[in-house]
């Protein structure tokens, strides 16, 4: 089972954007499963409020902790790169589906999925987003030999 099956799985089983995309990752991440699940229970729905998409949220934080700097003795640097993907991140999500926010996705629902998602037969709108976050990160991950 890929990332994006295992992320979709999650979401199948209950939970929500932010834990199925960051729990995908537990094994990379070096933490439990549940530990995962617990760091992203409050960012599902736009973390309550309807504003950036948990997939999206899910998706930064995976990238701060498997590609994150030495934030301790270098936090500046750390932090710039931290943006930079988290921008990246973003402006692929938004470049592939128009929106951030997790009240305008819901509304547009616009699933223009990749190849590979769709490959997997997930149809499901969260789980589309959901998939398509991992499948990003993915992406970012490889491009910087991670």
């Amino acid at each position: 089972m890929n990332r994006m099956e295992i992320a979709n799985s999650y979401h199948e089983k209950g939970y929500n954007c932010c834990q199925s995309t960051l729990a995908a990752f537990a094994d990379r991440l070096g933490i439990p499963e549940e530990t995962a699940l617990r760091l992203g229970a409050g960012f599902g729905g736009g973390a309550g409020t309807g504003e950036l998409c948990g997939a999206i949220t899910g998706a930064i934080l995976a990238l701060d902790l498997i590609a994150g700097g030495d934030v301790t003795s270098e936090p500046a640097v750390a932090k710039r790169l931290a943006g930079t993907r988290a921008r990246e991140m973003q402006k692929r999500f938004a470049g592939q589906f128009g929106a951030l926010r997790c009240h305008d996705l819901l509304r547009n629902e616009q699933e223009e999925a990749s190849d590979a998602v769709r490959a997997l037969g997930i149809t499901n709108h969260c789980g589309v987003m959901i998939a398509s976050a991992v499948e990003i990160v993915e992406e970012i991950l490889n491009e910087e030999g991670r």
